[in-house]
């Protein structure tokens, strides 16, 4: 380790740690949680910093690609630990707890509605404003394939928006309207 290493490794961290919280905390109960996921992120970036792009788009697009990764790996975690102690207590399994699912509104029971693909898009395009070509650098996929799901996922917040509405909720359809089209 260089001084060099020391310092080019803060400019990353100041630049991005922001970013890498807020994606966090988009998906994540508890900013503890948000805390957590951003520090190993972090973490990681530091133990790869060879594999770091130069700063730019392309650092931000890393860190926010690891930060997926870890959440997935925080998921998968929390899945297990849930099914030990679910066999353990020889209970049935309640259904599990979304990240990123948020008590209060419409807009937040519809996602909740959705799969964690769809929600991870929409948050992904709509709260992250990530544009359609560094989403599709992020999912590993085509830019034309995300369009093509985000205009799904869309289509399906909609659908579980219009079944909020219909299940007793006090909003007018003008607010459910303008929650929708919050979505780019």
């Amino acid at each position: 380790m260089t001084a060099v290493d020391d310092a080019a490794f803060r400019e990353l961290f100041d630049a991005h740690l922001a970013d890498v919280w807020r994606y966090a905390r988009r998906r994540c109960t508890t900013s503890a949680d948000a805390d957590d996921v951003a520090g190993e992120t972090f973490a990681v970036a530091w133990r790869r910093r060879a594999d770091v792009p130069p700063d730019g788009g392309d650092a931000r697009l890393w860190l926010l690609g690891t930060a997926r990764r870890v959440l997935a790996n925080q998921r998968r975690s929390q899945g297990r630990q849930h099914r030990l102690r679910t066999r353990a207590a020889g209970l049935a399994a309640p259904p599990p707890v979304e990240a990123g699912s948020h008590e209060g509104g419409e807009l937040w029971r519809a996602l909740a509605r959705l799969s964690p693909e769809d929600r991870d898009l929409l948050i992904m395009r709509a709260w992250d404003e990530l544009p359609v070509q560094e989403m599709a650098v992020l999912l590993g996929c085509t830019p034309n394939a995300v369009s093509l799901r985000l205009h799904k996922a869309r289509r399906r917040l909609a659908d579980a928006l219009h079944r909020t509405e219909s299940a007793g909720s006090r909003t007018s359809p003008a607010r459910s309207r303008n929650a929708e089209g919050g979505l780019p």
